[in-house]
């Protein structure tokens, strides 16, 4: 876990498969039974943040934003909901 530390930068760094194309704000807003199992696997692999939405990206696969941590802000989820990435 990374504590949130108001105001305080963090360094930016990734992990993972970032997926191919992935560009910040694309894709398609999703709820559900589809955000609820992405955003349980993204807190699984990086507990302490909060999802405030799943969204769909045209590869199929997944970003889970997380809130409320200096890092990850964007989790990556598959389809078979497996985390694969995160920045």
């Amino acid at each position: 876990m990374v504590p949130f530390q108001r105001g305080a930068p963090s360094a930016s760094k990734q992990v993972g498969q970032i997926p191919a194309n992935y560009t910040e704000g694309a894709g398609t807003i999703v709820s559900g039974t589809t955000a609820n199992k992405a955003t349980e696997a993204a807190l699984a692999a990086y507990p302490g943040g909060v999802v405030d939405r799943v969204v769909q990206l045209s590869s199929g696969e997944y970003e889970a934003h997380n809130v409320g941590v200096n890092w990850p802000h964007h989790i990556f989820v598959n389809q078979d909901f497996t985390v694969v990435g995160a920045e």
